[in-house]
């Protein structure tokens, strides 16, 4: 659905990005990371046909960016940062302003805008004016006009910056919704949203991709190994002398445990693609002790971002490994 090959763009001799390459299927919904600065925003305005790339290609929904913009553009609804909101309208007006300028006809115009209100949760702000509205129901509303055209493809930049946790909670599972029935990709510098909302994240970095892939096959790709967590009711020097002596186990190592417990939580290392849980907790039983929880634990996403977005002993191999 989308699909960008070799895109460079140079701003005079600066090299905003360079050779990006990946692509988001038909109903999938990709987080697009990365840090200030590195190429984020260019990357978003090509796929929004907004500029051309400098080289390379970028086709939405199977048109090119630059040869057919208006045919993209009409497959795409478009949430930016600062949502382009016309105050003195209210919320009825804007959206169908916004079918206007979109080329639909006034019969579809009227069938939407219910619709999209419903999707968005705006019922009792239908003829409420934009101005009067919070930061959150102002995103609800810029939301409701990115789905208005029911495009294919949605590109959310920050769509939750700047509004109060509780929208946020709300403005998220909204998102969610909207998954499998539109293609995402969504710009966020908050990790766990791309958690909660992505199946798939595309990290870039001075740039340039350095990995794109699901989460958890980052966090074992640069880790190396799998990591299991489990919680033992036993003599702390006995349990740990059994855990190790099970095959495939790289080390052991005891955890805090929370005040109050009467047990001990270990974190075991084992060999990269094992998975050694079966052995553990028999182990466990073998023992005479009682397993309490048995875990299999990932790095988070922050880990996989930081790790990916540090100069100092960055993965160079990571990015190419996985690209659809």
């Amino acid at each position: 659905m989308i699909e960008l090959d070799g895109v460079t763009k140079f701003f005079g001799n600066y090299p905003a990005i360079t050779d990006i390459t990946f692509r988001v299927e038909k109903g999938e919904a990709v987080g697009f990371l990365g840090p200030n600065g590195a190429g984020k925003s260019t990357t978003m305005k090509i796929i929004t046909a907004f500029i051309p790339p400098t080289s390379g290609n970028c086709t939405v929904a199977g048109y090119n960016v630059v040869t057919h913009s208006l045919d993209v553009r009409r497959h795409i609804g478009y949430l930016p940062e600062t949502v382009p909101l016309y105050t003195d309208m209210s919320v009825k007006d804007y959206l169908a302003f916004m079918g206007k300028i979109r080329g639909m006809s006034q019969q579809r115009i009227r069938a939407r805008i219910p619709e999209v209100i419903e999707t968005c949760r705006l019922q009792e702000y239908y003829n409420s004016y934009v101005s009067k509205l919070s930061k959150g129901f102002r995103q609800r509303v810029g939301i409701a006009q990115c789905i208005l055209h029911e495009p294919d493809v949605l590109v959310l930049d920050e769509p939750t910056i700047g509004i109060d946790p509780i929208q946020v909670v709300e403005t998220r599972n909204l998102i969610r919704g909207l998954g499998g029935d539109h293609t995402l990709i969504v710009s966020t510098h908050i990790l766990p949203e791309v958690s909660m909302i992505c199946e798939r994240v595309v990290i870039i970095h001075e740039g340039q991709i350095v990995a794109v892939d699901k989460p958890e096959n980052l966090a074992t790709r640069l880790r190396g190994v799998e990591r299991v967590e489990i919680d033992v009711r036993g003599p702390t020097k006995e349990v740990m002398a059994t855990l190790k002596d099970v095959e495939g186990v790289q080390a052991v190592e005891r955890k805090r445990t929370p005040a109050g417990e009467d047990f001990n939580t270990y974190e075991i290392e084992t060999v990269r693609g094992s998975d050694l849980r079966p052995q553990l907790a028999a182990a466990v039983v073998k023992g005479g002790w009682n397993l309490v929880r048995l875990q299999s634990m990932g790095m988070s996403l922050e880990e996989i971002f930081l790790r990916l977005t540090t100069t100092e002993d960055q993965p160079a191999a990571v990015a190419p490994a996985t690209t659809t």
